[in-house]
């Protein structure tokens, strides 16, 4: 099993493995915001719905299907 944000542990810096959401335009828009592999993201909090990320000098609120397609390490 792989590790994805849902299942990252709040405060712990990662590495991105592979984002893979199926839709091309997604994938750019997570590019556009720093999120792909290599890169260094650290999970901010879990919410119901959503889980904030920390990537590069950014904070996002991304939902949880979308979470569940960033691979981490």
């Amino acid at each position: 099993m792989h590790m994805t944000l849902l299942n990252a542990h709040e405060g712990i810096e990662y590495r991105i493995r592979a984002v893979d959401t199926g839709d091309e335009e997604m994938d750019s828009f997570l590019f556009s915001l720093g999120c792909y592999p290599g890169e260094p993201i650290t999970v901010v909090s879990h919410l119901k719905g959503s889980c904030v990320v920390s990537i590069k000098d950014g904070r996002y609120t991304i939902d949880r299907a979308l979470a569940d397609t960033v691979a981490v390490a």
